[in-house]
């Protein structure tokens, strides 16, 4: 499948600044990039690689108090939804050191505190089964509110108040995978299956020694989703980090099908 993205945003700062910009769809597996531009005026920028190996960031040095962005690309995709039921959890001595990090509790997803919980509610299942379970308890259990969440709600707010935005479920889920002993990690990603259109953050998996998707919104799936970039939680694939105070002008996100 071929999704179409157009991402416009302006921003005033109150200084010149340095930002951290990750808005890019990776080239990863699953997906190629079949076309992109992105232009941020004339100033100095540095790319490096992202978290995991997966897409890259970018500084961006801004002289001046306002920055216009624009991002359009093509992005074929072409990974397939997988069943998550009949896959396997490895066991913990086997996850490989790029992966176990993912094990750990995190600044937004206080895994740690989720132990017992997990373990009641799905101690009766295993691998692929429990992960499954677990998504269908969050997109039953909480309702999607936009506005109901800022930048600085953790996962235990979330649980208690159950409700929520697309971070805030994806942190739940990654936190309630992690309490299992299996790696889960946040992914920033385009779909255009969003309402209301915007960056969407999803879950991933870690089953049979691959990664897979999790949507616990249930509003987008695997052949229809472009990875931008993934972390630990929302704080590592933040679509813009400022050294300043940055005042949004305007900013929109369009994803279609083509």
């Amino acid at each position: 499948m071929r999704i179409q993205i157009d991402v416009a945003m302006q921003y005033r700062f109150m200084r010149p600044n340095t930002i951290f910009l990750t808005i890019e769809a990776a080239k990863c597996e699953g997906q190629s990039v079949a076309y992109e531009n992105l232009w941020l005026g004339d100033i100095p920028i540095n790319r490096i690689a992202g978290d995991s190996g997966v897409g890259e960031r970018i500084w961006a040095q801004v002289p001046w108090n306002e920055l216009r962005i624009n991002y359009n690309a093509q992005i074929d995709v072409n990974r397939q939804p997988v069943a998550l039921e009949p896959l396997r959890a490895m066991p913990v001595h086997l996850i490989p050191g790029d992966v176990a990090p993912y094990l750990r509790p995190s600044r937004y997803c206080q895994s740690d505190k989720f132990g017992s919980f997990v373990e009641k509610r799905f101690g009766n299942l295993q691998g692929g089964q429990k992960v499954a379970a677990m998504r269908k308890w969050i997109e039953t259990n909480l309702t999607y509110v936009p506005g109901s969440s800022d930048a600085d709600t953790n996962v235990l707010e979330t649980f208690a108040g159950r409700q929520g935005v697309c971070r805030d479920y994806a942190h739940l889920m990654c936190t309630m995978v992690r309490a299992a002993q299996i790696p889960a990690r946040m992914v920033a990603a385009y779909s255009p299956d969003i309402t209301p259109p915007d960056f969407h953050a999803i879950a991933e998996v870690w089953l049979d020694g691959a990664w897979h998707m999790v949507d616990a919104t249930g509003m987008c799936s695997a052949d229809s989703t472009a990875i931008i970039a993934v972390g630990r939680d929302a704080y590592d694939i933040a679509f813009l980090d400022s050294q300043a105070p940055a005042e949004m002008l305007y900013q929109s996100v369009f994803v279609t099908r083509t």
